[in-house]
């Protein structure tokens, strides 16, 4: 299954394996230079590897225009390397050990390092993106400015008239949604595709974004390894709340009450957590939050309808497919 994507048509396989080439060695080119030490850091998550999904739509959005613009590489780079910027500084926001299976960077180095391997990326991105004109970099200035809005509004909490439920899918819309809305947008945008498909496209990218991170919620407590990059239940023991756990903090149900009093803070304790992964697995919670998932997805695919038939338009369908099947 190529890219995650089962039945890609095989042309179209050999034409996107070309260009993540490309966009691989361009990834690399952009982290080098005369310290040592930078060059390590940057590296790190990138040689980590990753499931290169922006990159990926950017990409597949490419084939609705002409494909084989030389831009259409650069803006994947783009996006990939502010993707990376994010996990370095998400990584020291959440005291995260872990990241794509190996020690992350703040815990290899110090927050410190890894803050300013975040900047040093960004920078990079900025840099390549610069040729790709002036509308090109208010996309990305837009982008940059929901990131960081996600992540100001993720730290503040639910404000009045919005539910701790409500609040958390529009951080991930911001934090995660609008970056891969982005990247497919990049891939639409700069192959010349219609404006139609452009915008189509572009909604797709923000919709599949955020079912992206809620099956990652979901997998979270679902799965048994390390099936995200991260140790099971790691959300759990920092406190954060995802999906399924707010599921269960907005239930009305007086036989959660116990539950929700061990949610509402970080569990330090290994044997309550092996336990509550335990009682959150059997819990309504997790068929409400796979619902969720499937609205979220079944709307995405609906924003598909509209583009052309063909083999990036089937693959884009896959795509979802593959996205949900992995919470099955």
């Amino acid at each position: 299954m190529a890219f995650g994507i089962p039945h890609l048509d095989v042309k179209l396989e050999l034409s996107i394996r070309s260009d993540m080439k490309r966009v691989e060695e361009l990834l690399r080119e952009q982290i080098q230079g005369e310290y040592p030490l930078v060059i390590e850091t940057s590296r790190h998550l990138v040689e980590a590897g990753g499931k290169r999904l922006r990159p990926l739509l950017a990409l597949l959005a490419a084939q609705f225009g002409d494909p084989k613009r030389k831009e259409i590489i650069e803006a994947a780079v783009v996006c990939e390397l502010t993707h990376l910027a994010t996990l370095y500084h998400d990584d020291v926001m959440d005291e995260a050990p872990l990241r794509r299976g190996v020690e992350s960077a703040n815990a290899r180095w110090n927050n410190t390092v890894a803050i300013l391997t975040g900047d040093y990326l960004f920078a990079k991105a900025s840099d390549l993106l610069a040729d790709l004109g002036p509308e090109a970099v208010r996309l990305q200035a837009r982008t940059f400015e929901r990131l960081v809005i996600g992540q100001i509004t993720e730290t503040q909490g639910s404000t009045a008239g919005l539910s701790m439920l409500d609040h958390y899918l529009k951080v991930v819309a911001d934090k995660t949604g609008s970056l891969i809305a982005t990247s497919a947008r990049f891939g639409a945008l700069l192959s010349g595709a219609p404006v139609e498909v452009v915008e189509a496209l572009t909604t797709f990218g923000e919709k599949i974004g955020v079912v992206f991170q809620l099956a990652d919620d979901v997998i979270d407590i679902a799965s048994e390894s390390n099936e995200s990059g991260k140790t099971p239940g790691t959300d759990l023991r920092e406190g954060v709340p995802t999906l399924v756990t707010l599921f269960v903090l907005e239930s009305a149900d007086s036989a959660d009450a116990e539950l929700k009093a061990i949610l509402s803070a970080p569990i330090k304790d290994e044997a309550i957590v092996a336990l509550t992964l335990k009682q959150l697995r059997s819990h309504k919670a997790m068929e409400q939050s796979k619902d969720l998932l499937h609205k979220y997805a079944d709307e995405a695919r609906l924003e598909l309808n509209s583009l052309p038939d063909g083999a990036a338009k089937r693959a884009l369908i896959e795509l979802c497919e593959t996205i949900i099947t992995r919470t099955s």
